[in-house]
């Protein structure tokens, strides 16, 4: 995310309108609905996470525990049940 400076990109009317709410202060303005991308859609890391799931469900599937996957991959056994468990759904 990138700053602009609004009295270079907003009409002064507007710029005006939006002083009079908040003056010198920050402002995010969110995207609009249509414009939202998914998660992970800018970086690789959607990638390396299902990679990382598909990696523990091999290992379970090969004989691992699931206290020793979770040790290994840093995660608690929670979490790694519901990677099993979404691997067998999906």
């Amino acid at each position: 995310m990138s700053y602009k400076k609004a009295n270079d990109i907003l009409p002064y009317n507007l710029l005006s309108a939006v002083q009079q709410y908040i003056d010198g202060e920050y402002i995010y303005i969110p995207r609009k609905a249509d414009s939202k991308l998914p998660w992970g859609a800018n970086t690789d890391t959607r990638n390396i996470v299902e990679a990382r799931n598909r990696e523990i469900l091999a290992k379970r599937v090969a004989g691992s525990s699931v206290g020793d996957l979770a040790e290994q991959y840093f995660l608690s056994e929670k979490a790694i049940y519901k990677i099993i468990n979404a691997g067998k759904n999906g």
